[in-house]
């Protein structure tokens, strides 16, 4: 199965409070990836064949009840809450059940804001975390599916059963839901994904995680900064997100990737993955933007690459009846989970901050090389305390282990993929040979083994 690239400031962050979370990471970058577009949509497009396209991400969790995918929204709401100022505050929704409400809501927001220092406000997102109830009142309602496609295309839109008839243009509404995987299947059919109206969303299947030793630690602050420079540098202005020339490759790759791999699939299936290239282009611009960048490098496309096609694969396995994978997260090694409570109290703790929470003696903790201990009272009769920090060459690496294999650095920019936590293999793996693109495709298909 594909493994998805954490790339730049929200996948640094959501790989920062990944130990404390009994969720898929997944399912928090895809969540934080959501909103970021909702954020940016009203400001920031993409270039797509010389028309500016919008950069707004639908996004699905599919998995089984208490399987994380509330966890994992409220997991992105912490990771972008500060950075977005009161975005999320003001502009989240849920509860659109017939495109005249969809419509009524997009069509109010503008309106309200047209006379604001900033203008008419287009931007909207809406979090369906019962998204069941939805498609069963929406299939009484022909207009939906209709107005589902262009908002996502970014078309105007229009509602004409009010007195007043209303009309929204350039609407940026970003649609993000939770569902399981019976009711996917259930509810969204072929006829609908084949016109166009569900393979606009992108669904990832979570996988299960163990529960975690300690539920009294709670997420760790995340250094929004900057995140919130981006966001400034997204909004003050319209901002048109182009490919780099050293990325053009790579794309003509993803373009080819959904008609060839869409051949050798069940109709079916293959509906639901042909919008794979405008996906990858859609998340590499939000990417591009989260780091102030108006182009597309070819590291940021490969990084949405690995995501859209960990996507394509789920929904296969979500058409083909299948449920979450069976991926359980490796335990975390000593020196992690003292590292990761060290840098949950500012880089400095006591040994009753650690020892109760990482299963270990103050001798095994005191035997880690990357752990400074000191001894301090306080007062001449006070009690000592023991302090763990970390050592300076320590304390500058976000992982150790496997983690440092994991991240690459790229003119400053950190990709981490999300099997960091996993422990070192005994044999590191000898590397993939690198297609030569210079090639004709072959004829048995290449991107079928993606599968």
């Amino acid at each position: 199965m594909s493994i998805p690239v954490l790339y730049g400031p929200i996948g640094g962050a959501v790989r920062r409070i990944a130990p404390f979370l009994e969720t898929d990471p997944l399912g928090v970058y895809v969540a934080a990836l959501s909103m970021w577009s909702a954020a940016i949509g009203g400001t920031v497009k993409v270039s797509s064949r010389g028309n500016a396209r919008p950069v707004l991400l639908w996004s699905a969790l599919v998995a089984g009840t208490g399987r994380g995918k509330g966890t994992a929204l409220r997991a992105a709401h912490h990771v972008l809450d500060k950075s977005l100022g009161r975005f999320l505050a003001t502009h989240t929704t849920s509860g659109i059940t017939s495109g005249a409400s969809m419509v009524n809501h997009l069509w109010e927001q503008p309106e309200a804001t047209a006379e604001t220092e900033h203008g008419r406000d287009v931007r909207a997102l809406v979090v369906e975390e019962e998204w069941s109830e939805v498609l069963r009142r929406v299939k009484r309602d022909a207009s939906f599916t209709t107005k589902l496609r262009a908002a996502w295309d970014g078309a105007t839109i229009r509602n004409t059963t009010k007195e007043e008839a209303q009309e929204v243009r350039d609407p940026a509404m970003v649609l993000h839901c939770h569902v399981t995987p019976s009711d996917w299947s259930k509810y969204v059919c072929e006829s609908e994904a084949a016109g166009g109206s569900y393979n606009r969303i992108l669904p990832f299947l979570l996988g299960s995680v163990p529960m975690l030793d300690d539920d009294r630690v709670s997420l760790s602050k995340v250094d929004g900064s900057e995140l919130s420079d981006a966001y400034a540098w997204a909004t003050v202005r319209p901002r048109v997100i182009t490919l780099a020339e050293d990325a053009r490759p790579l794309w003509r790759i993803v373009r080819r990737y959904a008609r060839i791999l869409g051949e050798s699939l069940p109709e079916g299936q293959a509906v639901f993955i042909e919008r794979t290239a405008e996906q990858t282009l859609r998340v590499a611009a939000c990417l591009a933007a989260s780091e102030c960048s108006e182009t597309i490098t070819e590291e940021m496309l490969s990084a949405a690459f690995t995501l859209v096609r960990r996507s394509v694969q789920d929904a296969v396995r979500i058409t083909k009846g299948a449920t979450s994978p069976k991926m359980k997260r490796q335990p975390l090694s000593l020196a992690d989970k003292v590292r990761s409570h060290i840098e949950l109290h500012g880089g400095r703790a006591t040994s009753s901050q650690v020892l109760p929470y990482v299963g270990a003696s103050a001798s095994e903790v005191k035997a880690l090389p990357e752990i400074v201990v000191t001894v301090e009272r306080s007062g001449r009769t006070g009690r000592p305390a023991t302090v763990f920090t970390l050592r300076r060459d320590s304390s500058q690496r976000e992982e150790s282990g496997p983690a440092q294999r994991t991240v690459m650095e790229s003119n400053g920019t950190k990709v981490v993929r999300l099997d960091a936590y996993r422990p070192e293999p005994k044999q590191a793996p000898e590397p993939a040979p690198q297609p030569q693109r210079s090639e004709p495709l072959a004829d048995s298909n290449p991107f079928r083994a993606l599968l």
